[in-house]
């Protein structure tokens, strides 16, 4: 921005989706509107994530069948979230996505489907669905972003060109060769990314998909989206908000609002150390690199309240050296199990990652360690590498893998008591012969069962491990990015610590405590909850006020 002075009736800071989505509506509310971001590319985390969302009752679920009620999902992420999230922003959310959902694909090239079996995580509490509510982006041709598409974000795990997998497609591919589904959808996978290269497509999935089609909705709206442009501070008339100050000096106004989309603070070690418990740093997340609090820090130095800053969307993730990867179908297939240092299993493998990781910080099991045998690496693929596929040795260089012939060996090698760990092995080999996990449910939910081998009987996600070499893998507590931020009301308004609204101030994503609480209710509960929240702060916004 070459301008010391420019205006809009609405800025909003960072690119992500729940950004774009606020830009979008409030260009399409008669709004000017512009996008300030402090990386040279766009799409923030939602171009290195899944895509997914979470939305009760939205038109693609109602479209494919899925049959649910307002007041089903109302009462199903009551339970979940507990009464520490105000009823009226759990509301906020059950009544207004589906609006949200309807207002993105009128206005932008993105289409949604329905992923089937993608159980809620809690599946079996009052409300849940077993055969889930979450959907994802179809795949778009990236080519009808022009030349946006070179400042696209990249995904977190890359990708051949050409090459693109939904969240339907990973739930087969993890089985590897196990199953005639996981056979057909690796050469469905494969043929698209023949068929792909030959027209010349460059197309993106999953989150790539989800920003893309945002940025697509932007350009044909006229909002422009300012890349290198870090905000250093709120810009403040009176008690109000007028504007931000970005790249140290220049001010741009905003008449309507300031809507912070910014992202957490999971790449800030002094917020992080501050806030969370030890141990934790900035090396374990896969949030983007960008997202280092900058939002809520404003926002806090203006007296808005904080909530849920000791929280985050974590996930058990292994601390590979080109960065950690975070564990989802790894944890659930059958024949493995997880240790904390003294040998001993601690959780429900298979749990939702949030629960998972609180788990690790409540019973001291940091670091676990993901044990294996040959029979689990021989059937299923493993954080990206095929069955059999032998594994990096700068991954065993590093400490986090390790290999031993026997479960004496390989507890040295882990730093475990050896006698404690053939125990455990023994007891859950126990349990796998008889198909229950008396000691923490491992596959009893339908959420367990989502990653797990339906071809292992009587448990899909039990098996013993037995074959020689045993394989152990080192987690920590990883993260998708934090979750505490500015406390908000069911318009997204920033809020004091007395419930007063900071005015001309919004707050969407993870720049934002999240409505989920400490809690996650599925699959896309931090992108659906944030576009719909970053939708009510642009249409409040764009309301006159009394």
């Amino acid at each position: 921005m070459t301008e010391d002075e420019a205006e809009f009736d609405v800025v909003v800071v960072g690119s992500g989706a729940a950004g774009m989505t606020a830009a979008l509506t409030a260009a399409h509310s008669g709004l000017t509107a512009v996008v300030v971001e402090k990386e040279n590319v766009f799409g923030g985390s939602t171009a290195r994530s899944g895509g997914g969302l979470w939305l009760p009752g939205n038109e693609v679920l109602r479209r494919a069948g899925v049959a649910d009620t307002a007041e089903r999902a109302q009462a199903y992420l009551a339970h979940v979230v507990g009464p520490e999230v105000p009823p009226a922003r759990q509301r906020a959310l059950i009544e207004h996505g589906p609006a949200m959902l309807a207002f993105v694909r009128a206005h932008t090239p993105l289409a949604f489907s329905w992923v089937p079996g993608y159980a809620d995580y809690y599946p079996e509490a009052p409300g849940g669905l077993p055969g889930g509510r979450t959907i994802e982006p179809v795949p778009l041709d990236g080519r009808l972003l022009g030349p946006d598409l070179a400042t696209l974000a990249p995904p977190y795990v890359p990708v051949p060109d050409g090459v693109v997998v939904t969240a339907r497609d990973y739930k087969w591919l993890s089985l590897g060769t196990r199953h005639r589904r996981a056979l057909l959808t690796g050469a469905r996978v494969f043929t698209r990314a023949v068929v792909n290269r030959a027209l010349g497509r460059r197309m993106l999935g999953l989150g790539q998909a989800l920003a893309a089609g945002l940025r697509a909705g932007l350009r044909d709206a006229g909002v422009p989206v300012r890349l290198g442009t870090p905000m250093t501070d709120l810009v403040v008339d009176g008690e109000r908000v007028t504007g931000v100050r970005v790249n140290g000096g220049h001010v741009v106004r905003a008449r309507r609002g300031v809507v912070l989309g910014s992202g957490g603070f999971e790449h800030n070690e002094a917020m992080r150390k501050l806030h969370q418990r030890a141990p934790i740093g900035t090396d374990w997340t896969v949030g983007a690199s960008g997202n280092t609090g900058d939002g809520i820090e404003a926002g806090r130095r203006l007296g808005a309240a904080l909530d849920l800053m000791d929280d985050a969307w974590w996930g058990p993730a292994i601390p590979l050296p080109h960065g950690p990867y975070f564990c989802l179908a790894e944890r659930s297939l059958p024949g493995s199990l997880i240790v904390n240092t003294a040998g001993q299993r601690f959780v429900n493998e298979a749990a939702p990652y949030v629960d998972a990781v609180h788990a690790m910080y409540d019973t001291g099991s940091i670091p676990a360690w993901l044990i294996a045998d040959q029979t689990y690496r021989d059937r299923y693929l493993f954080a990206g590498r095929g069955p059999r596929a032998p594994l990096p040795r700068r991954w065993y260089a590093s400490g986090a893998v390790q290999r031993a012939v026997t479960l004496d060996e390989l507890a040295v090698r882990i730093g475990v008591d050896g006698a404690a760990l053939q125990a455990t092995v023994e007891r859950f080999n126990d349990f796998a012969a008889a198909g229950r996990d008396e000691d923490f449910g491992r596959g009893d939910s339908a959420y367990d069962r989502y990653y797990g081998d339906p071809r292992n009987r009587p448990n899909p996600c039990l098996a013993p491990l037995r074959k020689p070499p045993f394989h152990a893998f080192r987690m920590v507590p990883g993260d998708l990015g934090t979750k505490g931020g500015l406390r908000t009301d069911d318009r997204a308004r920033v809020l004091r610590d007395d419930g007063t609204r900071i005015a001309g101030l919004y707050a969407a994503g993870n720049a934002s405590a999240s409505v989920m609480g400490h809690s996650y209710a599925g699959a896309g509960a931090t992108i659906g909850p944030a576009m719909t929240f970053a939708y009510l702060a642009a249409l409040d916004a764009a309301t006159p006020e009394d």
